[in-house]
């Protein structure tokens, strides 16, 4: 019997039919991506786009598909004018349609994301067009196919108002264009699977797009440390183009005279040929003298919804919840200060008391890649304007301290040409 297919299956099969091979020959070889949020995320959003028509009915998990589909079927039979995860099997094939709108004598397909944009993810149409396909087959008279996304304009104000959060794309001519390629695909994908020998599939830009493969550590194993791919600031398409003309070594770039950029060069002759540190000290106290005593080292944590929990805040907006905040004064002596919102709560509010609280008016404050310390503190401000002042005088004197790395005042062999603190550090402070 052919291998069976679902709408997530086919997709990963069209960006690369050997990640099924290997999901069914070597699993053992997949990587752990951390995709946790990412799921999560599509969870809630596809829970809560199920109101957007109103009243529905639920189609519930079943370990055995044919249980679901004939559930859908009863409730299509019963008139139901919107089904959640209104699933089909035809021929090994499995869809679960996120919403089954009924559309006169037939339906809508309503295929949710919980991205923001749609524009220019053709993976989205192949999604849907699987599913076309399968209803089609199964008798189904599909009028439309949608794609409903997030809107990250939309800021909440009270009550969560659906129409304005999520936006519905017609995207019904290019899925039935795309539809055609279907049973092809299905084809390819299948005879792949059920090959017993490895399929000879190279590495290339399709391991990265549209989505990060679980099977790049193992199919890229072949490459050597210290790589093309190991090249900061460089496209992945022109890094690929690399790899196939045999460019792929930092000896490989140095002996081909290969065009890089002042920053490249550097990382690569600095590995290669193991130079020592570079180090520029006139820039170096240069930066150091626009810093005074007392330092206030800060330090945000923040976390993202895809869903606005707060009045005033949009999709995927960056709320602070907590922060380390270190003094150093010019004796040396040291305080710790810090902040941690209550669970459930809307921390923003608190945390613009405290930081007022914490940090004076005029003071010298370091971030490590400040932009980002300053815009929550700019958006802090926003929010609210009796504190703005201070908190704009706040942000007005922070120093960013990625600085000295990000200009290469500072540069060694372990930096691997990042200037990020998760490189920075280490290399600073080997085995600490």
């Amino acid at each position: 019997m052919s291998i069976g297919l679902s709408k997530s299956k086919y997709c990963r099969g069209i960006q690369c039919s050997k990640m099924l091979w290997l999901d069914k020959h070597m699993p053992a070889q997949a990587a752990d991506l951390g995709l946790e949020s990412v799921m999560s995320n599509g969870l809630k959003v596809g829970e809560l786009a199920r109101d957007y028509f109103g009243s529905y009915s639920a189609v519930e998990f079943e370990e055995d598909k044919n249980l679901m589909a004939e559930k859908t079927k009863e409730l299509i039979k019963n008139g139901t004018e919107n089904i959640a995860e209104a699933s089909f099997v035809y021929d090994g094939l499995y869809c679960a349609v996120d919403i089954l709108h009924r559309d006169g004598d037939g339906f809508d397909i309503v295929e949710v994301k919980s991205s923001t944009s749609v524009e220019g993810k053709d993976i989205y149409i192949d999604d849907v067009a699987f599913q076309y396909y399968v209803l089609t087959q199964c008798g189904v008279n599909v009028k439309r196919v949608q794609l409903m996304y997030i809107n990250n304009s939309y800021e909440r104000k009270g009550d969560l108002e659906l129409d304005k959060l999520f936006v519905l794309k017609d995207c019904t001519e290019e899925t039935k264009q795309r539809v055609t390629d279907v049973a092809n695909n299905i084809a390819e994908i299948r005879a792949c699977v059920e090959n017993e020998s490895e399929p000879q599939q190279d590495i290339g830009v399709h391991c990265h797009t549209p989505y990060g493969c679980a099977y790049y550590g193992y199919c890229a194993r072949h490459v050597p440390e210290n790589s093309i791919f190991d090249v900061v600031r460089m496209k992945s398409e022109k890094k690929y183009d690399c790899y196939r003309k045999g460019i792929i070594s930092f000896e490989d770039i140095i002996k081909s005279g290969m065009r890089l950029s002042e920053t490249q060069r550097q990382q690569v002759e600095t590995e290669y040929y193991h130079h020592q540190a570079s180090i520029k000290p006139d820039e170096i106290k240069s930066f150091l003298q626009t810093l005074s005593y007392p330092l206030y080292y800060l330090d945000f944590e923040t976390f993202q919804s895809v869903v606005p929990e707060y009045d005033g805040l949009k999709p995927y907006a960056q709320i602070p919840f907590q922060y380390s905040l270190h003094i150093e004064f010019e004796n040396g002596e040291l305080e710790h200060r810090e902040f941690l919102a209550k669970e459930g709560t809307d921390p923003r509010r608190a945390i613009a008391e405290k930081l007022c609280s914490d940090i004076p008016e005029n003071v010298c404050v370091l971030a490590f890649n400040a932009s980002f310390e300053r815009t929550r503190i700019k958006e802090l401000a926003a929010a609210f304007s009796d504190l703005a002042d201070h908190l704009m005088a706040i942000n007005n004197n922070i120093h960013d301290l990625m600085l000295p790395f990000s200009k290469r005042y500072y540069y060694n062999e372990a930096m691997h040409g990042s200037y990020s603190i998760k490189s920075v550090l280490p290399a600073l402070y080997p085995g600490d």
